[in-house]
């Protein structure tokens, strides 16, 4: 087996981790889940962590073949668009994107600009499908439940769950967005759990305290044993009740209204109105 190499990112402002992950032989690389700085008070965007990565790819002498979404994040604008430009990759997601568009497309009435099929990405990947970085085995696991168009991939030994599942202190993915299902991620998480034990197991977002060091990987052992939401003693029953609980008392994501749409066009800002400006839409009372 070929080992993948890793290196992470993390982005405090969102508490997002973003990876990017290759084959030392062949130097080919992919990104999986980037954030697009943005200050919602301002309305402005930047490159910052995108450029940090562009330039941990040119002084370590990668390729980038990949600029992989776990979903259509909520909560972080995508730096897919800027990636590709910069890096010349394709971007993928599952092709169950498709059902997110069709739900928050109309929402936000952006359909001259916004592909419902879901084109803006290079590539929609099936549940199963595998590919290749450089020399390194990949696959696509279908995860719903947090969203409908969740996947996690899996590269060798190692598994990017994005929303999916956390660290086990923190337990799993809200499933109180549109096309969210307790019953469905129940289903997901235990198909994951099926995997080998020592599967390595790299999560999305953490949310560490100030005195507390980053951590962003943990096993399917280790969830198995102590994820506090879904572990392998866990019933569906059990499972339900404690995730519809905790979701009643979650706010709406701060960057929910500004991210999605941009996300939905895999970076993309969009059309620019006749004044040559983009403008991020907030649809009133809808949420």
């Amino acid at each position: 087996m070929t080992q993948p190499k890793l290196k992470e990112f993390f982005h405090k402002d969102t508490s997002t981790m973003t990876y990017i992950v290759w084959c030392e032989a062949t130097k080919k690389c992919a990104i999986i889940d980037s954030v697009l700085d943005y200050d919602p008070h301002a309305g402005r965007t930047s490159t910052h962590l995108a450029d940090d990565i562009i330039a941990f790819i040119n002084e370590h002498n990668l390729s980038a073949q990949w600029i992989l979404e776990t979903h259509i994040h909520a909560d972080h604008l995508t730096a897919a668009s800027h990636l590709k430009k910069r890096l010349n990759a394709k971007t993928a997601i599952g092709e169950r994107i498709k059902e997110v568009l069709d739900f928050w497309v109309p929402l936000y009435n952006i359909q001259k600009d916004t592909p419902s099929n879901g084109v803006q990405f290079d590539h929609l990947f099936q549940n199963g499908e595998t590919f290749k970085i450089g020399n390194l085995n990949a696959s696509v696991i279908h995860t719903p439940g947090h969203t409908p168009a969740c996947v996690s991939y899996h590269i060798e030994d190692s598994l990017f769950v994005g929303d999916s599942i956390f660290m086990p202190n923190l337990g799993t993915a809200r499933v109180d967005f549109p096309g969210g299902s307790a019953e469905t991620l129940y289903q997901s998480i235990q198909a994951l759990f099926t995997l080998p034990d020592g599967t390595k197991i790299f999560v999305g977002h953490i949310y560490p305290k100030p005195d507390e060091p980053v951590v962003f990987e943990t096993s399917i052992k280790e969830q198995k044993q102590k994820n506090i939401m879904l572990n392998s003693t866990t019933s569906l029953e059990d499972y339900r009740a404690k995730r519809e609980a905790r979701d009643k008392t979650l706010g709406v994501p701060r960057l929910l209204l500004p991210s999605l749409q941009v996300n939905l066009r895999a970076g993309n800002p969009g059309d620019p109105e006749s004044n040559g400006t983009h403008y991020i839409k907030i649809p009133l009372n809808k949420i």
